[in-house]
């Protein structure tokens, strides 16, 4: 099978370092190997002292570690921003509108162009959220949209997060410590800043409220210190100023959701959730769950409280109504995607099973409801026990799988033991939806750091980059941090 060309963001196809990466050759070209090592360290050592940590489910001791963090900042121009971040946009607002449309009248299924049964059949489908009438018809106020890159102006949507999307606080901490290890290269101001992500979630937040009150209150809601994302939960809650609380913290009353606090009970207006669904609401949901409060349900339907991300918003990150956004945004929004899906193979479908069984080695299979990157093969690199064990489950089990032909990755320098590097990315950029919608310059930048692997979640090995948008291209002049 013929290799297809790697666009790397420094040099393109294998030309000149590209004007946005100028001042990242320069400074490579100035730091020799022990430096960067030595600045490796500080780096996790930052990070520990911090607490920015994760849990590692799945491990022999599930502990807290750092996710490997790499010095060398992803660069975007400003222009392939301005463009990448229209497309963005664009999708949330389809997302959101198919939301609306699916827990109401569903009108995207009497125009026959998608199947009723595709929505309530689908296990992530809510029935208690149909009818909900929430304000300014947001379901996903925050939506963490995957992209990778294959060419200069070739972007691709590889999965949409309006569930309970994580990662912000490493976007943040990234350039928090980059910036304290490399302040010169910030010096003229160039690169746009990420800070007010918080100020803007908190007033994303606020604005979904049902009450008029002016200064609603706000609570993010965790599942605990032994969730994987605790520390962002931590971190977000302290940044915006509200109260982290389990369920334990919160009750009912009257379809009234309160706080527990020492002045006594307090009315909470909004709660932004990173807890899922099946545990929210013992009396809706599961009924053995410990950490969801019984009632909440309830609450929301009488429109005394409102829960974001909304209940129910797997319907639209769900891998199997993927294949369908295109078709959501010409259907709601009257326009075409400005931003391509990948090629999408549905196992459910007989013929594209039969495909996906014969190219099943050149392809990525991804079960419908994994997360993370487990559950999934990824053909070129795997062993012909691994695939042939994967297509006896797609067999047995079509329906839960979908199939993408293997794109070539973008890559971009990073420090590893042999140097610097090209290795590939993607990137989750965060789009907050309230009365206005904004795209935060950045993202998350996930890197795979074992050579030519494709895999960058960090559950399975991946690191973390800063991300850099630029204000009008290439920043001249400037100090250089050795």
């Amino acid at each position: 099978m013929q290799r297809r060309p790697i666009f790397d963001e420094m040099r393109g196809f294998g030309g000149d370092v590209r004007p946005v990466y100028q001042r990242i050759a320069r400074w490579l070209e100035a730091l020799d190997p022990e430096t960067l090592s030595h600045k490796r360290g500080e780096a996790d050592l930052l990070f520990r002292r911090l607490g920015i940590t994760f849990r590692a489910y799945g491990t022999d001791a599930e502990v807290e570690t750092t996710i490997p963090f790499d010095l060398v900042p992803r660069v975007l121009g400003g222009a392939e921003w301005e463009t990448l971040s229209k497309g963005l946009i664009q999708r949330a607002k389809a997302l959101n509108a198919f939301l609306t449309d699916a827990y109401g009248r569903r009108e995207i299924c009497r125009a026959g162009k998608i199947p009723e049964a595709r929505i309530v059949a689908n296990e992530q489908f809510v029935a208690f959220a149909q009818g909900l009438e929430l304000p300014g018809k947001v379901h996903a106020h925050i939506s963490g949209i995957d992209v990778v890159r294959v060419g200069e102006d070739q972007f691709y949507v590889l999965e949409d997060n309006v569930r309970t999307p994580s990662g912000v606080s490493y976007m943040l901490e990234n350039r928090e410590v980059m910036m304290r290890l490399f302040p010169g290269l910030f010096a003229d101001g160039k690169v746009r800043p990420v800070a007010t992500y918080t100020d803007l979630l908190l007033r994303t937040l606020r604005q979904a409220s049902f009450s008029t009150d002016a200064d609603p209150t706000v609570v993010l809601l965790t599942p605990g210190p032994y969730n994987s994302a605790y520390f962002e939960h931590l971190f977000l809650a302290d940044e915006m100023g509200i109260e982290l609380v389990k369920g334990s913290d919160l009750f009912v009353d009257d379809n009234r959701v309160y706080m527990r606090s020492p002045r006594g009970p307090q009315r909470v207006d909004v709660i932004y959730r990173r807890l899922d669904d099946p545990f929210l609401d013992p009396l809706a949901f599961r009924p053995d769950s410990m950490l969801g409060v019984p009632g909440l349900v309830g609450a929301l339907r009488a429109g005394r409280v409102n829960v974001v991300n909304a209940i129910g918003n797997g319907i639209a990150d769900d891998k199997s109504i993927y294949p369908l956004v295109p078709e959501m945004i010409r259907f709601y929004l009257g326009e075409e995607p400005l931003i391509a899906n990948v090629p999408t193979y549905e196992c459910s479908d007989g013929s594209q099973l039969q495909y996906v069984l014969d190219h099943i080695a050149e392809l990525v299979v991804k079960e419908v409801h994994g997360s993370g990157g487990k559950g999934m093969l990824v053909g070129p690199t795997s062993t012909k026990a691994e695939i042939e064990e994967f297509r006896a489950i797609l067999k047995r089990h079509p329906e839960g799988y979908i199939a993408q032909p293997t794109l070539a990755l973008s890559t971009v320098p990073t420090f590893v033991d042999q140097g610097v590097a090209p290795r590939h990315v993607d990137l989750r950029p965060f789009v907050l939806c309230g009365e206005s919608i904004t795209v935060v310059p950045g993202g998350l930048t996930r890197v795979a750091l074992r050579d030519g692997s494709l895999v960058v979640n960090s559950s399975q090995g991946g690191g973390t980059k800063d991300t850099w948008v630029l204000d009008d291209g290439e920043p001249d002049g400037g100090a250089l941090d050795a």
